[in-house]
């Protein structure tokens, strides 16, 4: 059984567009490497591993000063 890694726009998207976020403000704000190609992933829908949707999250909740889960992030 193959899974399917495209899923489509995630949560992600809305949430940084509403919050006037662009992907190189998640990459300025994390602490550990993280690339614009990671932050454009995760916003189409590519499937990631947990350890880069962890990266994703904290970053974000480093540059918006809020608290997410990952389950606000991503449907899958």
């Amino acid at each position: 059984m193959k899974q399917e890694r495209n899923l489509g726009e995630q949560p992600l998207a809305k949430i940084m567009a509403e919050l006037g976020l662009k992907p190189h403000d998640l990459v300025k704000a994390s602490t550990d490497p993280m690339t614009h190609k990671m932050i454009a992933r995760a916003c189409k829908g590519r499937w990631l591993t947990l350890n880069t949707k962890s990266k994703v999250l904290a970053a974000l909740n480093k540059a918006a000063g809020k608290n997410h889960a990952l389950s606000d992030l991503f449907n899958y």
